[in-house]
Protein backbone atom coordinates (compact mmCIF):
# COMPACT_ATOMS: atom_id res chain seq x y z
CA UNK A 1 0.00 0.00 0.00
CA UNK A 2 1.89 3.04 -1.24
CA UNK A 3 1.21 6.90 -0.77
CA UNK A 4 0.37 8.25 -4.49
CA UNK A 5 1.86 11.48 -4.77
CA UNK A 6 3.34 12.06 -1.60
CA UNK A 7 6.91 13.40 -2.87
CA UNK A 8 8.04 14.69 -6.57
CA UNK A 9 11.45 14.08 -7.93
CA UNK A 10 11.72 17.27 -10.27
CA UNK A 11 8.03 17.82 -10.53
CA UNK A 12 7.14 14.64 -11.35
CA UNK A 13 4.82 12.70 -8.75
CA UNK A 14 5.60 9.51 -7.08
CA UNK A 15 4.42 6.63 -4.31
CA UNK A 16 6.21 6.22 -0.94
CA UNK A 17 5.77 2.65 0.15
CA UNK A 18 4.11 2.27 3.66
CA UNK A 19 2.65 4.84 6.09
CA UNK A 20 4.32 8.37 7.03
CA UNK A 21 5.89 7.84 10.75
CA UNK A 22 3.96 10.61 12.93
CA UNK A 23 5.36 12.73 15.62
CA UNK A 24 3.96 11.22 18.76
CA UNK A 25 4.73 7.43 17.33
CA UNK A 26 7.34 4.91 18.80
CA UNK A 27 9.96 4.75 16.01
CA UNK A 28 9.72 2.06 13.59
CA UNK A 29 12.43 -0.82 13.93
CA UNK A 30 15.11 -1.14 11.38
CA UNK A 31 18.64 -2.25 10.66
CA UNK A 32 20.87 -0.74 8.18
CA UNK A 33 24.53 -1.55 7.52
CA UNK A 34 27.89 0.14 7.80
CA UNK A 35 31.18 -0.75 6.89
CA UNK A 36 34.18 -0.26 9.13
CA UNK A 37 36.73 -2.93 8.95
CA UNK A 38 34.01 -5.84 8.29
CA UNK A 39 30.05 -4.83 8.02
CA UNK A 40 27.97 -4.24 10.57
CA UNK A 41 24.85 -3.30 11.52
CA UNK A 42 22.80 -0.42 13.37
CA UNK A 43 19.42 -0.80 14.23
CA UNK A 44 16.87 1.62 16.08
CA UNK A 45 17.79 -0.06 19.20
CA UNK A 46 21.42 1.08 19.21
CA UNK A 47 19.72 4.55 19.56
CA UNK A 48 18.13 4.36 22.98
CA UNK A 49 19.39 6.23 25.68
CA UNK A 50 20.47 9.32 23.83
CA UNK A 51 18.26 11.89 21.47
CA UNK A 52 19.15 10.73 17.68
CA UNK A 53 18.46 12.26 14.19
CA UNK A 54 18.26 10.81 11.17
CA UNK A 55 19.19 12.57 8.39
CA UNK A 56 17.80 10.40 5.15
CA UNK A 57 19.12 10.55 1.42
CA UNK A 58 18.59 9.16 -1.52
CA UNK A 59 22.17 8.94 -2.62
CA UNK A 60 25.53 10.37 -0.97
CA UNK A 61 26.43 10.62 -4.86
CA UNK A 62 24.34 13.64 -5.72
CA UNK A 63 25.41 17.29 -4.77
CA UNK A 64 22.33 18.13 -2.82
CA UNK A 65 22.83 14.78 -0.44
CA UNK A 66 26.40 15.71 0.12
CA UNK A 67 25.01 19.21 0.96
CA UNK A 68 22.83 17.68 3.36
CA UNK A 69 24.99 14.96 4.90
CA UNK A 70 28.00 18.04 5.39
CA UNK A 71 26.00 20.73 6.52
CA UNK A 72 24.60 18.11 9.53
CA UNK A 73 27.96 16.91 10.16
CA UNK A 74 28.88 20.44 10.55
CA UNK A 75 26.32 22.01 12.71
CA UNK A 76 25.72 18.54 15.14
CA UNK A 77 30.09 18.57 15.51
CA UNK A 78 29.10 19.94 19.24
CA UNK A 79 26.77 18.02 20.90
CA UNK A 80 29.36 15.26 19.93
CA UNK A 81 28.67 11.75 21.88
CA UNK A 82 25.65 13.40 23.80
CA UNK A 83 23.53 12.15 20.55
CA UNK A 84 23.14 9.97 17.57
CA UNK A 85 23.49 11.22 14.43
CA UNK A 86 23.01 8.93 11.32
CA UNK A 87 22.45 9.53 7.64
CA UNK A 88 21.05 6.47 5.68
CA UNK A 89 20.84 5.83 2.04
CA UNK A 90 20.92 3.07 -0.32
CA UNK A 91 23.93 3.35 -1.34
CA UNK A 92 26.05 0.67 -0.96
CA UNK A 93 28.33 0.91 2.78
CA UNK A 94 31.57 1.05 1.65
CA UNK A 95 30.48 3.53 -1.12
CA UNK A 96 29.40 5.58 2.05
CA UNK A 97 32.49 5.12 4.11
CA UNK A 98 34.63 6.42 1.30
CA UNK A 99 32.55 8.97 1.21
CA UNK A 100 32.57 10.07 4.59
CA UNK A 101 36.75 9.63 4.64
CA UNK A 102 36.98 11.94 1.65
CA UNK A 103 35.04 14.37 2.96
CA UNK A 104 35.66 14.18 6.73
CA UNK A 105 32.70 13.23 8.28
CA UNK A 106 33.11 12.68 11.42
CA UNK A 107 29.79 13.81 13.15
CA UNK A 108 27.54 11.74 11.67
CA UNK A 109 27.51 8.23 11.19
CA UNK A 110 26.30 6.41 8.05
CA UNK A 111 23.73 3.36 6.74
CA UNK A 112 23.42 1.87 4.31
CA UNK A 113 19.53 -0.19 3.35
CA UNK A 114 20.71 -1.86 0.73
CA UNK A 115 20.37 -5.07 2.00
CA UNK A 116 15.89 -5.71 2.40
CA UNK A 117 15.11 -1.55 2.16
CA UNK A 118 13.35 -2.07 5.81
CA UNK A 119 14.37 0.67 6.89
CA UNK A 120 12.57 2.71 3.59
CA UNK A 121 9.67 0.12 4.00
CA UNK A 122 9.00 0.51 7.75
CA UNK A 123 9.67 4.61 7.60
CA UNK A 124 7.80 5.54 4.59
CA UNK A 125 10.62 6.40 2.82
CA UNK A 126 11.20 4.17 -0.05
CA UNK A 127 10.32 6.00 -3.34
CA UNK A 128 8.56 2.78 -5.23
CA UNK A 129 9.03 4.02 -8.72
CA UNK A 130 12.76 4.48 -8.02
CA UNK A 131 13.92 1.93 -5.55
CA UNK A 132 15.64 4.99 -3.78
CA UNK A 133 14.68 7.01 -0.20
CA UNK A 134 13.03 10.33 0.17
CA UNK A 135 14.73 12.79 1.84
CA UNK A 136 13.19 13.67 4.95
CA UNK A 137 14.94 13.90 8.72
CA UNK A 138 13.76 12.54 11.52
CA UNK A 139 14.71 13.33 15.65
CA UNK A 140 14.09 10.84 18.50
CA UNK A 141 14.06 11.96 21.91
CA UNK A 142 16.14 9.08 24.13
CA UNK A 143 13.45 6.65 24.67
CA UNK A 144 12.95 6.19 20.64
CA UNK A 145 9.99 8.71 20.04
CA UNK A 146 9.96 10.37 17.38
CA UNK A 147 9.80 14.58 18.37
CA UNK A 148 10.21 15.42 14.48
CA UNK A 149 9.91 14.47 11.42
CA UNK A 150 9.71 15.80 7.68
CA UNK A 151 9.79 14.16 4.43
CA UNK A 152 10.60 16.77 1.69
CA UNK A 153 8.10 16.98 -0.49
CA UNK A 154 10.68 17.70 -3.58
CA UNK A 155 13.23 15.36 -3.54
CA UNK A 156 15.91 17.53 -5.41
CA UNK A 157 15.69 20.40 -2.36
CA UNK A 158 17.25 20.50 1.10
CA UNK A 159 15.09 19.79 4.34
CA UNK A 160 14.64 22.48 7.07
CA UNK A 161 17.69 22.23 8.77
CA UNK A 162 17.17 24.93 11.42
CA UNK A 163 13.71 22.90 12.45
CA UNK A 164 15.20 19.73 12.81
CA UNK A 165 18.28 21.09 14.27
CA UNK A 166 15.88 23.19 17.05
CA UNK A 167 13.92 19.80 17.58
CA UNK A 168 17.14 17.89 18.38
CA UNK A 169 18.57 20.93 20.55
CA UNK A 170 15.64 21.30 23.21
CA UNK A 171 15.95 17.13 23.58
CA UNK A 172 19.75 18.01 24.63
Amino acid sequence: MGREAAVTFKGTPLTLAGEAVQVGQAAPDFTVHYFADGLHTVTRADLAGKPSIISVVPSLDTPVCQVQTKRFNQELAELGDRINALTISLDLPFAMGRFCGAEDIQSMRVGSDYQDRNFGQNWGMLIEELKLLARGVFVLDATGTVAYAQTVGEVTEEPDYDAALQALNTLC
